[in-house]
């Protein structure tokens, strides 16, 4: 890339920070959206639109967020729309257990430890799989790899933003990427599945139908993420100074010889208790798999627990390494390090509050079903040739998901439209779970709708107190876009290469 080019880019990307940061605080801006739903809603509620709810099959209605009836269900649920908001109680319990980790520098050895021995020019990488390796732990990226990401390029002397950037682009931004078989896959392909059978109810699905694809996805998301990160973010970021309180964050200084100690026996706990869960979990009968013996469905009580199982996996080696080391020695000290984590999370709970608020509200109005049913038809009337409809589908689930977050949420709308359509050219429901999979991970960084995406500005603002909305918007866009264009091209070359897409996966229908 040439510097003319490289400098038109920032000047975009510079523009695209400040407007962004023009918007109000993200609590604010939440009761803006909320307030607009409740108008929209208002002004379409008595549309006949002329199309049938994906999920029940009764003509579409949208329901008006300002009637009586709808503000006093708003008044009510509340509280326990906030309480019950699934990201909240993720990032709370995870954070306590982080909490007492740090505050007793577990995590700041573990970290100098870990620089010692890995190269600066691969922290990027580094960064970028672990992130999507994280998903097989569920939310638990958002929480753990995010964070360490910004404290591990700060420790290399890196700009830490950048390395926030590269672990979000592997969290949220590959979310659709990954070497190991994660919860996401049966869930989809159940989904799938049942789309499909609405038009042949013979047709069925494996779990792992897209996992060739997914696996070799890792490989392109890792690469063009490192690229982009190392040659046009960090760059850019640059003229972002670090002027956030760094105290107690890890530098490159040696360990000493009882931090070693300290660090190796607190390691030996992690690795006792990962034994000790792989034996509980190794039985027929365990008690951690759920009614079908499944260790990864969602309703199996190991993936339930995976978030307190990662309070466990740094409260256990945070409190061996406090007490060898001497930082936690009373249970004063220990609980003052679950409060340290708790007072940082003030801001980000009061954002919380004002998203569950509105998701509830988005949820009731059926906006979000009339803008993916509408732009599914719009696209099924294009008629178009079956690679551009594929490419059609990522776009326009990616625009989608800049309203409607949840994955599962999205897909069981989508998938009742868009699987019998593609079934009627030829296309496979493997085909299209795939395509919809790289929409659906693409945009999840630019967002501000996307339940973490507030976290991450939070964890922004540690190292550079006037990160907005704008500037993570701004550093994440470079990466959405390369990924939905290289990431779509990766599957017309996959699909041209005639490569399994997954276990007992076809591209064509009726299956050869």
């Amino acid at each position: 890339m040439n510097t003319p080019s490289v400098s038109l880019v920032q000047r975009i990307l510079n523009r695209v920070e400040v407007w962004g940061n023009k918007l109000p605080d993200p609590a604010v801006l939440f009761l803006y959206l909320l307030a607009a739903v409740g108008l929209l809603s208002w002004l379409l509620s008595g549309i006949d639109f002329n199309v049938a709810d994906p999920r029940t099959g009764n003509p579409l209605t949208i329901n008006n967020q300002l009637s009586g009836d709808a503000l006093t269900r708003l008044m009510s649920s509340m509280v326990t729309n906030f309480s019950h908001f699934h990201p909240v109680g993720v990032v709370l319990v995870a954070m306590l257990g982080i909490g007492v980790a740090e505050y007793s520098g577990f995590i700041n050895a573990g970290l100098r430890s870990l620089l010692a021995v890995t190269a600066k020019w691969l922290l990027t990488p580094m960064t970028i799989l672990i992130g999507i390796v994280s998903h097989s732990a569920v939310d638990a990226g958002y929480v753990l790899v995010i964070p360490l990401g910004g404290v591990i390029f700060y420790a290399a002397g890196r700009h830490p933003l950048a390395g926030i950037a590269a672990a979000f682009a592997g969290v949220s931004g590959g979310f659709s990427a990954n070497f190991v078989p994660s919860a996401l896959d049966p869930m989809l392909q159940g989904i799938s599945q049942a789309g499909a059978q609405i038009l042949d109810p013979t047709v069925t699905l494996n779990p792992l139908n897209n996992y060739y694809f997914t696996t070799a996805s890792a490989l392109i998301v890792t690469a063009v993420g490192w690229l982009i990160t190392d040659k046009l973010v960090e760059p850019k970021l640059q003229s972002n100074p670090v002027d956030g309180d760094m105290s107690d964050l890890p530098t490159m200084e040696p360990l000493s010889t009882k931090e070693r100690k300290a660090l190796r026996w607190a390691l030996i706990s992690v690795v006792v208790g990962l034994l000790l869960l792989a034996l509980s979990a190794s039985y027929a009968s365990s008690p951690w798999r759920g009614e079908d013996g499944s260790l990864t469905a969602f309703s199996a009580p190991l993936m339930k627990s995976i978030v307190p199982l990662i309070f466990l996996l740094f409260l256990i080696p945070g409190v061996v390494y406090g007490a060898i080391i001497g930082t936690i020695r009373s249970s004063k000290q220990f609980v003052e390090g679950m409060s340290k984590a708790m007072q940082s999370m003030g801001y980000y709970l009061v954002i919380m509050f004002c998203i569950a608020q509105f998701i509830y509200a988005f949820g009731q109005s059926n906006l979000g079903v009339l803008l993916a049913v509408k732009g599914a038809d719009f696209l099924k009337a294009m008629a178009l040739p079956a690679g551009i409809t594929i490419s059609g589908i990522i776009v326009l689930t990616g625009i989608i998901n800049l309203f409607v977050g949840s994955a599962s949420a999205k897909w069981a709308l989508l998938s009742p439209i868009f699987i019998p359509m593609l079934m009627q050219l030829g296309i496979s429901p493997d085909l299209a779970q795939a395509a919809y999979r790289i929409g659906d991970s693409s945009t999840n960084i630019i967002t501000p709708l996307m339940p973490y995406f507030p976290l991450v500005v939070v964890f922004c603002q540690r190292y550079v107190t006037s990160t907005g909305i704008g500037t993570l918007t701004a550093m994440m866009l470079p990466f959405s876009i390369s990924f939905l264009l290289v990431w779509t091209l990766f599957l017309m070359l996959y699909w041209w290469l005639g490569i399994p897409l997954g276990i007992q996966a076809n591209y064509g229908y009726p299956a050869p």
